[in-house]
């Protein structure tokens, strides 16, 4: 069954409108909002079983460029920190009082700067499959991280123009074929989680929605996160927090887990033997229950007792 999807827009800043989707009616239901990796775009249900299971309302909202959202006026940057206000915005114009945050890959640190910033808002958070800083654990490609100290100091159209065409012929890869899963990190051992029915269109769904305006969403993204500060220090983040990594994910094993829970006050990690970057896909079911915990959870928490543990 395809999930349905509600686009809509939201106006931010000086008319600026960003897309943002829905999976179900907001009112009367627990909000759960996915940041989308880079690329991406759209609406991404990893297992629309476990989310009607779960009965959670999924939000997303496109970064600048990327889906329906208008691409940022010249002399912005698309930062993390705008990211964050984009979701607070479009929050606060549905009217939602909390929710969960989950980001996968470079999600992850939009879901934590919106943390950062809103802790009224959001009180737990998952990351699944998030990169640590380049600088802290390389994992950015030499050609790639090369090309982007080059930049530094630039201006922010002039670095986004010079990515754009570096990705520009990588976009034309024919989004149908296997060679558009590298796009999401996938591994060739993770050839049995792209079989499982429905998988493939969702994917495709999110990769052909990061690149409807052509590679302006993902080189935008790409200087934004890479070339500016984040605007947030982990140790601010006061949701409880859920770090989810695969054993075998090429972009971000595990110790990239670990040093994010050396720095979140309130997080505990997990490994998935045998998962690569798209974790996501297998671990979708943990993280509803992270972040809409059920009411045998909310009983227990009543009782004063609480199963996230912060390890």
């Amino acid at each position: 069954m395809k999930l349905r999807l509600v686009d809509e827009h939201v106006s931010v800043g000086l008319g600026r409108r960003v897309a943002v989707h829905r999976s179900a009616p907001l009112e009367g239901s627990r909000v759960v909002v996915v940041c989308h990796p880079a690329p991406g775009g759209g609406l991404l249900d990893p297992d629309p079983a476990a989310t009607r299971a779960r009965g959670v309302a999924l939000l997303s909202v496109d970064r600048p460029g990327y889906g329906g959202s208008d691409p940022l006026p010249p002399g912005r940057w698309a930062t993390v920190a705008g990211a964050a206000e984009d979701l607070e915005a479009a929050l606060d114009a549905f009217g939602v009082g909390c929710a969960g945050v989950v980001g996968w890959s470079a999600g992850g640190r939009v879901a934590l700067a919106l943390a950062a910033r809103r802790p009224d808002l959001v009180d737990r958070v998952a990351l699944v499959a998030t990169p640590a800083p380049d600088s802290e654990i390389g994992w950015v490609p030499r050609d790639v991280r090369e090309a982007l100290d080059g930049l530094r100091g630039r201006e922010p159209e002039e670095a986004q123009a010079e990515l754009e065409v570096r990705f520009r012929d990588a976009v034309a890869v024919d989004m149908q074929s296997d060679g558009s899963w590298a796009w999401l990190g996938a591994s060739a051992e993770e050839s049995a989680a792209l079989e499982v029915p429905g998988v493939r269109e969702r994917l495709r769904g999110t990769l052909e929605a990061a690149f409807a305006q052509g590679a302006a969403g993902l080189a935008a993204d790409v200087a934004g996160q890479a070339l500016r500060p984040w605007g947030f220090r982990p140790e601010e983040v006061r949701a409880k927090t859920l770090l989810l990594h695969g054993s075998c994910d090429v972009v971000a094993p595990p110790r990239h887990g670990r040093w994010w829970q050396r720095r979140l006050p309130r997080s505990r990690l997990e490994t998935y033997p045998g998962a690569g970057h798209l974790v996501v896909l297998s671990s979708w079911s943990r993280v509803l229950a992270h972040l809409a915990p059920g009411r045998l959870r909310r009983e227990r928490a009543a009782e004063g007792v609480d199963e996230f543990s912060a390890a």
